[in-house]
């Protein structure tokens, strides 16, 4: 696992400096702090910074071909390598036993349509000085990352992370509006934006060609609305091989490697097939908190019980100034998702002991683990009853927030907030932190000129062509579709590869192995939201190997009571940061409703927790990121 920069320019008389390389590569050593390796060629450099997983001895990169006019760096994990140098071995003379060689040699062997021999998580980066162009790709389902821009003079500048690219003196820190916007509403960034207005992600699934001064983007993968006939029984049955396939695949490595273990169906049948296959010793680590709504360890220990693992445990009470502090470094994209915290936190107990971690991510967005789907469900049958709705509409404005992190009345406010709505808004609207209506008086008049405020954001790119294309799976699997190309990529997987990598860890996610993401969409909706019952058939799947009480267990999600901690210890931070001046300073929002956010949630009168946090995220991050008055900054942190 390592990560990636560098640049080219247009003008092959612009020599590249490896002094700036490396420094753009110095921001990422927590991605790669066994070793760096660099790559100058007139206008030309490339470079990595590696954590040293498979091939610790000659694995080292850049690596080239042959003939030297060929050249790769690479970030992630090619599962399925051996099995590739085995059919090229005859024809290419390989050096080393890394799967970033083979990468190379089937670009050689293949052109471009490499990318569809690639099975794992991956940025790529290959300069072809043969035929004069660089190629950046990311994987399938999008687990690791890749940012990129294309100056004002033609210059293109990668890395694995965005504070790489800002390092390059031709970038300028221009925030979005419409990425803030995204930012506050979603509490993440779809791809391709980012926070800047210039620079891009590269989206899932697709690969970049840049020569000439110009860029081609192409996709080379997409799940494909088909079901397959077959009963419920033959559908288990070859879901399991392929999971249990998965995580073999997953176990390669030549450092210690554990799992996380949350108690939950998804990180147990990871942990239960890691036991199967043999790993020994097996190793878990799971964190509570003393919030026993919030608290998962009792689960997570007796999973660990079953299947006789070394498990790490570690009650937390954290610090979440000296947390913020800590994490606002990684944060150049910002994230408001407040399980950032409880992610990091795991990573680092992780760390202590492995190097690679196994992890249950990406389960719910492929089987409707979310009770939105359950809402979803209610909503339709409610839209056949005559004023059904008014009694759940109206419910939100008598009861209110309850401190714990669910339960009864924060359901049916939640519910209530989205059910008045169309079908095709309701999924939209129970995945969102602000209405159209808030935004427009959020924002400063400055920034609504800027803004597409008359329709919601699923009705305008980029997130239009995604709820046009999932109409045409069945309902429940169009409604995961979203999900999977959305908040999964954008927001889960942004915080799984952040929080690990900030300690120097690799999280790998067999659960979103492509082959099995492709079957898991050709089994119908139906088989996965039973009644009421979430993730239906992957519940069944997992009692081959679970007691009940595990599998069919309320779900709990991975997070922090954040409401109540601003109230209490954020407070201070809170007023502060949002005080007029700094409002007005920044020139993004109207100070008056940011004010009235910030009374009514510390009244207790509402649960403005996810609008507070996105704005006390936000501008932390543009002191740290943006603002020259770093002593600003400061008196915030």
């Amino acid at each position: 696992m390592c990560g990636i920069a560098g640049f080219i320019y247009q003008n092959k008389n612009n020599k590249a400096e490896e002094k700036l390389l490396k420094e753009m590569l110095s921001l990422i050593v927590h991605r790669g702090p066994d070793e760096d390796g660099v790559y100058i060629d007139d206008n030309v450099a490339l470079g990595m910074r590696r954590l040293n997983i498979i091939d610790l001895n000659t694995g080292s990169q850049p690596i080239f071909n042959k003939n030297k006019d060929r050249v790769i760096v690479y970030n992630g994990e090619f599962y399925k390598f051996n099995n590739y140098r085995e059919k090229l071995k005859n024809k290419y003379d390989f050096k080393t036993k890394t799967d970033t060689e083979v990468i190379l040699y089937l670009y050689e062997e293949y052109g471009e349509e490499f990318v569809n021999k690639l099975n794992g998580m991956y940025a790529v980066s290959i300069y072809d000085k043969r035929d004069d162009k660089l190629i950046l790709v990311r994987d399938r389902v999008g687990i690791k990352p890749l940012y990129y821009t294309l100056t004002a003079k033609g210059t293109l500048v990668f890395g694995s992370e965005l504070k790489t690219i800002l390092k390059h003196p031709e970038v300028k820190r221009e925030v979005s509006p419409q990425a803030l916007e995204y930012f506050l509403t979603l509490e993440y960034i779809p791809a391709p934006l980012s926070i800047f207005k210039n620079i891009k992600k590269l989206p899932q699934a697709h690969y970049l060609v840049y020569s000439n001064g110009k860029i081609r983007l192409q996709r080379y993968w997409r799940i494909k609305p088909e079901t397959i006939k077959g009963d419920e029984s033959q559908y288990i049955e070859t879901l399991d091989k392929l999971f249990e396939s998965s995580v073999k695949e997953r176990l390669i490595s030549d450092v210690p490697l554990g799992a996380f273990l949350s108690g939950g169906v998804d990180s147990s049948s990871v942990v239960g097939k890691m036991r199967k296959i043999g790993v020994e010793p097996l190793l878990t680590f799971s964190i509570g908190f003393k919030e026993k709504s919030y608290n998962e360890l009792p689960f997570s220990e007796k999973v660990a019980k079953i299947f006789k693992t070394k498990h790490y445990t570690e009650y937390v009470t954290p610090d979440i100034i000296s947390l913020i502090k800590k994490l606002i470094v990684y944060m150049d994209d910002p994230i408001g998702d407040f399980s950032i915290f409880p992610t990091y936190l795991v990573s680092e107990i992780t760390r202590k002991k492995v190097t690679v971690s196994l992890s249950g991510d990406g389960g719910d967005e492929l089987f409707a683990g979310y009770e939105h789907y359950i809402a979803q469900k209610i909503g339709n049958i409610l839209d056949k009853i005559p004023l059904s709705k008014i009694p759940f509409k109206i419910m939100p404005y008598f009861f209110p927030p309850s401190k714990t992190k669910k339960g009864f009345v924060n359901r049916v406010r939640r519910f209530g907030k989205g059910i008045g709505l169309s079908s095709g808004l309701r999924h939209f609207r129970w995945m969102v932190f602000l209405t159209l209506e808030q935004k427009r008086r959020l924002f400063s008049d400055n920034i609504k000129k800027e803004l597409d405020l008359s329709r919601e954001i699923n009705e305008r790119e980029p997130l239009k062509e995604i709820f046009d294309y999932a109409k045409k799976f069945d309902s429940i699997n169009g409604e995961l579709y979203i999900d999977f190309n959305t908040y999964l990529v954008d927001n889960i997987l942004v915080k799984v590869d952040r929080m690990s990598m900030a300690t120097s860890l690799e999280a790998r996610v067999p659960i979103l192995d492509h082959e099995l993401v492709e079957y898991a969409f050709k089994i119908p909706g139906k088989y996965k939201l039973k009644g009421l019952t979430t993730k239906d058939i992957f519940k069944k799947a997992a009692l081959k190997m679970l007691p009940k009480e595990i599998v069919y267990r309320e779900k709990q999600g991975f997070s922090i009571p954040i409401k109540n901690w601003l109230k209490n210890e954020l407070k201070p931070m809170l007023l502060k940061t949002l005080s007029e001046e700094n409002i007005m300073r920044t020139g993004f929002f109207n100070y008056s409703e940011v004010k009235r956010y910030t009374e009514e949630h510390l009244a207790g009168k509402d649960n403005h927790s996810h609008i507070l946090w996105g704005l006390l995220l936000f501008h932390i991050w543009y002191g740290y990121f943006v603002s020259e008055d770093k002593k600003w900054i400061e008196e915030i942190l």
